[in-house]
């Protein structure tokens, strides 16, 4: 089984050498394991991630050593700080490019080591465009609701605010797509209320995704924090124990003014974004299950 790789190249003199490990160790690069005898010694530099690349039909396009990195522009900064340091100015004009873009979709500059009459190192620092680049493969939910069935849990108390969460909620799933028929609504009398509510029409089966809407404001209510624990671990039980998802928009505010802002005024709507979350939960059962249900 292969469990490494590495490239070996010779650089012309010691100086050049210690001089090329101290800017990749400053770069990033860990310092591994080297060695010296009375022919010469050697300097380990260690990634995360080695890559081996060959071509034919044309000669490659790239320097020999590709280094991918993120943050490339600070990275070029810093090679230019050290290239200043180390050669003319009117040479680092030569042997250090810009970073520019090429043709498979990612930026890149170059630089030459030098040293004496010798060519030294060649060497390219890349960074992909893509912002997906180098990222695990992850299942992710879609916002369509076509087709899906939902259902609200809203609490008659606070009216003036749970009546906000509510209209942000039936916005975000009609924009979504999901038929007028396909949501039902309930009201109950408070938040204390919701967590029951939410589980009998999480056991009908007849939902996609349940969506809990309330308001909690501890100057109205001296055991506030007694109601929203209570509230927040049965919704959440509902959720785990009927496998159906519970899209929590239950806010709980030091006042009326912080539940308006976050009811749309100012900081969003709850209950649109409440409302958002159970249509991508959805999504992710929908994808979740298609293996089970091929084999």
């Amino acid at each position: 089984m292969i469990k490494g790789m590495t490239l070996v190249r010779e650089v012309a003199s010691a100086e050049a050498l210690d001089k090329f490990g101290r800017l990749m160790l400053d770069l990033g690069f860990e310092q591994g394991k080297g060695w010296e005898d009375e022919n010469g010694r050697g300097l380990a530099l260690l990634a995360p991630l080695g890559n081996l690349e060959l071509v034919t039909g044309r000669a490659p396009s790239v320097p020999p050593i590709l280094i991918e990195v993120t943050g490339l522009d600070a990275v070029h900064a810093a090679v230019e700080k050290w290239m200043l340091a180390n050669y003319r100015t009117e040479e680092v004009a030569a042997l250090l490019t810009k970073p520019e873009l090429t043709h498979w979709n990612s930026r890149l500059f170059t630089v030459s080591l030098k040293d004496g009459a010798s060519d030294g190192l060649s060497l390219g620092f890349w960074q992909s465009e893509n912002p997906l680049h180098g990222k695990p493969a992850a299942i992710e939910g879609d916002l369509s609701a076509q087709g899906m069935r939902f259902a609200i849990v809203t609490a008659r108390w606070n009216a003036v605010i749970t009546d906000r969460l509510l209209q942000g909620s039936l916005d975000a799933l009609y924009r979504s797509g999901a038929g007028r028929t396909d949501v039902e609504m309930v009201r109950v009398p408070g938040a204390w209320e919701i967590p029951s509510a939410a589980r009998k029409l999480a056991e009908t089966k007849r939902f996609d995704a349940i969506i809990t809407l309330g308001c909690l404001l501890r100057g109205e209510t001296a055991h506030y924090e007694a109601i929203y624990n209570e509230v927040a671990r049965g919704i959440g039980q509902s959720q785990q124990e009927t496998g159906i998802p519970h899209a929590f928009g239950v806010l709980t505010c030091e006042t009326l003014e912080q539940a308006l802002d976050r009811a749309g005024v100012k900081a969003g709507n709850k209950g649109f974004e409440a409302a958002v979350a159970a249509i991508e939960m959805v999504s992710i059962q929908q994808k979740l299950r298609r293996p089970q249900e091929g084999k």
